[in-house]
């Protein structure tokens, strides 16, 4: 208990418990905790902060950015748990560059225990992805509403990941997009062309409800757009839009830095796997700790919310 608490760390979370100790006449180390030779506490994590008068903290806290002092005022936060998540609210299918169909799609869903699933397919100037055209998504509304009304338990929402065009425009005709359960809108070109001016644009449009992927950032290989990421907060903020927390492993966009701000300015965050494949839905463990290292609560994540509830959120 005791090795696991130390060497989790972070090495500044640790150095503020080995001063709260010496304050209290203890010694705190990877062996447990001591008072002089005698050993009062470290069978396992829980007993270790018991000794400092301290909770257990979630390894995702554990950075000495202000935890130990609102535990101390027992102010500490409750994060979102990964078992608090209901759903997904970005998945490609077999209709654009995705490799599942619709019905397997809702089949993994249910085996996560999820209450619904949202299918963002592209829109139709990603070309390059099979992107569906206003007739398209159409056909596929219809093959969702169809499948839906044979199942119980995981609901298919009608989505789409709707490209920002050039002139900050949406890819699809406004009466369609007020038809869908969930409009993720996102950059997919042109990544010096103004994208900020662009994502404001956008947000300006009431059917767009989350920017996915805002920072556009490529972990293997690409820094992201030219964005000045403060302005789109104050947007989102302004015209109460959801920003993505994108939870594929090369993305986890946004970062944990931008989240606690969005937290802070009470804008609202969507965590989506924007999974092509059938084990791509597992990558929603790595939003979550993304999220869970920035603080956020269930409040504060559509994911979190009953299908009913986030319809209404959205709508």
């Amino acid at each position: 208990g005791a090795a696991l608490q130390y060497f989790t760390g972070s090495k500044a979370h640790n150095i503020k418990l080995r001063g709260m100790a010496k304050e209290k006449g203890l010694k705190i180390s990877e062996y447990g905790v001591f008072r002089g030779a005698k050993k009062i506490a470290g069978r396992d994590e829980e007993e270790v902060y018991g000794a400092l008068g301290l909770p257990l903290f979630p390894p995702e806290m554990r950075e000495d950015r202000g935890e130990i002092e609102l535990a101390l005022q027992g102010r500490l936060p409750e994060i979102v748990g990964y078992g608090d998540i209901r759903g997904d609210l970005h998945v490609h299918s077999d209709w654009s560059d995705g490799h599942v169909t619709l019905s397997s799609l809702a089949d993994l869903a249910q085996r996560l225990g999820y209450s619904y699933l949202a299918v963002c397919d592209h829109s139709q100037a990603a070309r390059y992805a099979g992107g569906l055209t206003a007739d398209r998504l159409r056909r596929q509304m219809k093959e969702i509403t169809a499948l839906n009304s044979k199942r119980k338990g995981v609901q298919l929402l009608l989505g789409t990941e709707v490209d920002i065009l050039a002139d900050g425009s949406l890819d699809l005709p406004d009466e369609l997009l007020a038809k869908l359960d969930v409009v993720v809108a996102s950059v997919h070109s042109g990544f010096r062309k103004d994208v900020t001016g662009r994502m404001l644009k956008a947000m300006e449009n009431p059917h767009l409800d989350i920017i996915g992927h805002p920072s556009g950032r490529l972990i293997s290989g690409r820094e992201g757009y030219d964005i000045d990421l403060e302005a789109v907060l104050d947007g989102a903020r302004r015209l109460g839009k959801a920003l993505e927390l994108n939870s594929y492993y090369d993305r986890l966009d946004l970062n944990e830095f931008y989240l606690k701000k969005a937290k802070q300015l009470g804008i609202s965050i969507s965590l989506g796997t924007d999974t092509h494949s059938s084990g791509g839905l597992q990558m929603m463990r790595f939003g979550v700790g993304i999220a869970r290292r920035a603080w956020l609560g269930k409040k504060d994540l559509l994911n979190c919310l009953s299908p009913g509830q986030l319809k209404k959120k959205l709508k």
